[in-house]
């Protein structure tokens, strides 16, 4: 089953309910709800949401090997990607600073605007770097680094002869579920930084991604359907709040991860429709990128304001609400008049590939 001139469009519409997940959990963290029933559901629905970020690293080795063609170059796969992620990128970050400066914030270093700019902040195992100034762009550096190792992990996925390829991906699942165990003797620091923000560990998931891709081009699915493999995933997310240490940022969720985005993929292939595939579904797919990169600052931002007018409560809803269409509207914005014309531009009239994160 070759995948590279095949649209999946329930890989997109999936896409933003990860955002979404995101955006959830920022705003169960800054306690807008001030305690109650209200805080509870949303603690609930969103407290595992930092979850959604292991979606986009297994979805985006997916799709890259998914849409990757024969006659591809290192050259021309790093343009692409460059051109799909820095410009979005450089404009939320530059607003981001200035946002920084007029809320009168002044205690982030020079040196951490700058690796953030340059997309390396995650190699940096110190939270006032890599959650520095635009915090969801951590993982975009880690992004960054699978995307330059993209064309020698592809060459050597596809020396991989296809009946082991199964073997591959358990490996890799079992390399996931052995970094919490190998964090365990450090600081609950330096744990969190190895779980969850490091670049070298988290490549697992992205090579993994990309060896379900190979799996389903090869004709070698097993047949897991996508129903079935959603509600397996959200067992592993609810599930995920209750294990210990740092064993539900990642591991907790890889399999069903590795199990849904394949299963979602044949089924678009295939022609069966669902919600996921749904023209708004897709639709607010197309934002979630840019979603993904303005909603903390609009939150923060709002939140700033909140703070100053004492805005309390039960109406916290109304305020919850107010920032996700804020973000809604600030993510059209940017994926309308920075990140596609950008990609056009940069990308040198080579057709957009599949879903591209």
């Amino acid at each position: 089953m070759r995948g590279s001139d095949l649209r999946l469009p329930s890989l997109t519409g999936l896409r933003f309910l990860a955002a979404l997940a995101v955006f959830g959990f920022h705003l169960n963290a800054l306690g807008l709800f001030g305690g109650g029933p209200a805080e509870s559901v949303v603690g609930l629905l969103f407290g595992p949401g930092a979850i959604g970020v292991s979606f986009f690293f297994v979805l985006s080795g997916f799709v890259l090997t998914w849409s990757a063609r024969p006659d591809d170059t290192a050259a021309s796969t790093w343009r692409r990607r460059a051109a799909r992620v820095f410009p979005n990128h450089v404009v939320t970050w530059s607003l981001a600073v200035v946002g920084l400066l007029l809320l009168g914030v002044h205690d982030v270093s020079p040196l951490a605007v700058v690796l953030g700019l340059l997309l390396v902040q995650a190699w940096i195992p110190v939270p006032d770097v890599y959650f520095a100034v635009n915090t969801p762009a951590w993982s975009l550096s880690c992004e960054v680094a699978f995307y330059a190792a993209f064309p020698l992990l592809l060459k050597g996925i596809d020396a991989v002869r296809s009946r082991w390829l199964w073997p591959l991906a358990c490996a890799l699942v079992l390399g996931v579920l052995l970094v919490p165990v190998a964090a365990m003797p450090l600081s609950d620091g330096a744990a969190y930084w190895l779980v969850y923000i490091c670049p070298l560990t988290r490549v697992l998931e992205f090579a993994l991604g990309m060896v379900m891709a190979k799996i389903v081009q090869r004709g070698r699915w097993i047949g897991v359907k996508a129903l079935p493999a959603f509600g397996l995933f959200l067992l592993a997310y609810f599930g995920s709040a209750h294990l210990p240490g740092t064993f539900g940022y990642v591991a907790a969720t890889i399999v069903p991860l590795a199990l849904l985005i394949p299963a979602a993929a044949v089924a678009d292939v295939d022609g069966v429709r669902s919600v996921w595939s749904s023209r708004v579904a897709v639709r607010l797919g197309e934002l979630s990128f840019a979603f993904y990169l303005v909603h903390h600052a609009v939150i923060r931002t709002l939140a700033e304001a909140l703070e100053e007018t004492g805005f309390r409560g039960p109406p916290a809803a109304v305020a919850a609400g107010v920032m996700l269409l804020v973000s809604l509207g600030a993510a059209w914005l940017l994926h309308r008049f920075v990140e596609r014309p950008a990609y056009r531009l940069l990308a040198r009239g080579r057709g957009q590939p599949v879903q591209a994160v």
